[in-house]
């Protein structure tokens, strides 16, 4: 990535904020802090960063209503820091349309690798076709989706799962598969962020989410685009 690529980071921690902003203009990006979750949608209102790191709990607010609050408009990728376990606050972080999560103590090495990742898999822009199937439309050069005509809103990280499954239409792919092709070899045993990521999809493409029609499951094994 180069020096151009703007990344927010929103931590009410001084000492996280001067160690990021540190290692972070070391791997050549640009950084802007922010210690409150009022900050942080301020700077992203006044010029939009390529992509947010941003705090679970901040003195004035939720980091997850951060997230909530960017995705009613914007794409780009969000990782949320935590400093709780509990696997709920990882999964309530997904929901709101993280793209990743990473707990403290973290090793900034590991955090550089995973925003990049999701800087690529926001960035790449693949000369493939458009699938269509009963009613869905997955233009996967322009990464749309439509169903019934109407666009549907996936963050970076849905669509490429999306994209994964649709590519491979009705192949079986195995959870390990689909979390080195998303997310990387490092998530390959990682099954609750792409049990996750498959909820977040069927709610936002599916009729019936309890009834999935395009994503369909085989338990234990993985998933598989069968429309």
């Amino acid at each position: 990535m180069s020096g151009s690529t703007r990344i927010l980071v929103c931590d009410d921690e001084p000492q996280i904020l001067r160690a990021l902003r540190l290692v972070l203009g070391e791997a050549g990006f640009e950084v802007v802090t922010s210690a409150t979750a009022g900050a942080a949608l301020d700077a992203v209102a006044v010029r939009p960063p390529d992509a947010a790191i941003v705090d679970l709990v901040l003195p004035d607010g939720d980091g997850v209503e951060v997230c909530r609050q960017i995705r009613e408009w914007s794409e780009m990728p969000v990782l949320v820091l935590s400093a709780v376990g509990e696997e709920a606050q990882k999964v309530r972080a997904l929901n709101a349309g993280a793209d990743d999560y990473v707990t403290k103590p973290f090793a900034t090495a590991e955090l550089i690798a995973r925003l990049r990742a999701a800087l690529r898999r926001a960035q790449a822009k693949p000369d493939e076709p458009i699938v269509v199937a009963h009613g869905l439309e997955i233009d996967l050069a322009a990464h749309s989706v439509r169903r019934d005509g109407e666009e549907v809103h996936l963050t970076p990280t849905e669509f490429q799962l999306l994209r994964t499954l649709a590519r491979e239409r009705g192949r079986l792919l195995t959870h390990a598969t689909l979390l080195r092709a998303v997310w990387g070899p490092a998530y390959e045993d990682d099954t609750r962020v792409l049990r996750t990521h498959i909820a977040n999809l069927r709610r936002k493409l599916e009729p019936e989410p309890t009834r999935p029609r395009y994503i369909k499951t085989d338990p234990g094994i993985g998933y598989r685009f069968s429309a």
